[in-house]
């Protein structure tokens, strides 16, 4: 049985959780000390739930927080550079119901989308390791569990691709074999079509890795596989 409850009940698991203590020290040291251009600000400093439209037919599984983006603020990529480049394609889509995420208190909705991540606690250097995934995953599969109405998953990063094969093999869904992992690789898994596009990071898009028309064809496909399987929702432009 999915829906909103039991989102709701995986994702103060996540907050509460302790499977990896570094981590969780890691990230308490960080909201103390901060970042001199958030000096004032109230960090968030503990696991980073998952969040979105518990109805969600699109999932969005990125790699972890930032130390400054979401272990500040405490939403998924909300608060940094990869967030920046991501809610203003989300909202262009209509996935999303604005373009701008500051906070968790700035309005923002996902609509028919559901952003998580293979690893919920910032990690040094941004690289979680083999063992901080692995505590992790299972609530990669309960979530997937729970978006019952799931069609597409898209991998942000090869760890989050990664991480969706895992999960997907978790949940018994079958498939002779993924992809090597490449932007805009393709493969169905069951009753889920996973796609994959390079991470949204500033790594990637100042050196144009990934351009704002490469990553809006990720979501134009996206939105093209959901009307060729499943129709009653629209998506309106957003400009």
């Amino acid at each position: 049985m999915g829906g909103m409850p039991q989102i709701a009940s995986i994702e103060r698991a996540v907050v509460r959780c302790e499977r990896c203590p570094e981590l969780r020290a890691y990230c308490a040291q960080i909201a103390r000390e901060k970042k001199r251009a958030y000096a004032g600000a109230t960090y968030w400093g503990k696991p980073v739930p998952a969040f979105g439209d518990p109805k969600a037919r699109v999932v969005l599984v990125g790699l972890a927080p930032g130390a400054h983006g979401s272990n500040r603020t405490g939403r998924m990529f909300t608060g940094d550079a990869s967030g920046d480049f991501l809610f203003p394609a989300l909202y262009r889509a209509g996935f999303a119901s604005q373009p701008d995420a500051t906070d968790r208190g700035d309005g923002l909705e996902l609509r028919d989308c559901f952003i998580t991540a293979a690893g919920r606690c910032a990690p040094p250097k941004n690289k979680p390791t083999p063992q901080q995934l692995r505590n992790c995953f299972p609530y990669l599969v309960e979530e997937f569990a729970a978006l019952t109405e799931l069609r597409v998953a898209i991998a942000l990063g090869k760890t989050g691709f990664d991480a969706i094969v895992k999960a997907l093999k978790a949940r018994g869904h079958a498939f002779e074999r993924a992809p090597a992992f490449g932007h805009m690789a393709e493969f169905r898994a069951g009753d889920v079509t996973v796609l994959a596009s390079y991470h949204p990071s500033r790594q990637n898009t100042n050196t144009g890795v990934l351009t704002v028309p490469m990553f809006d064809a990720v979501f134009t496909r996206a939105k093209a596989l959901l009307r060729g399987r499943a129709g009653g929702r629209t998506y309106p432009s957003s400009g």
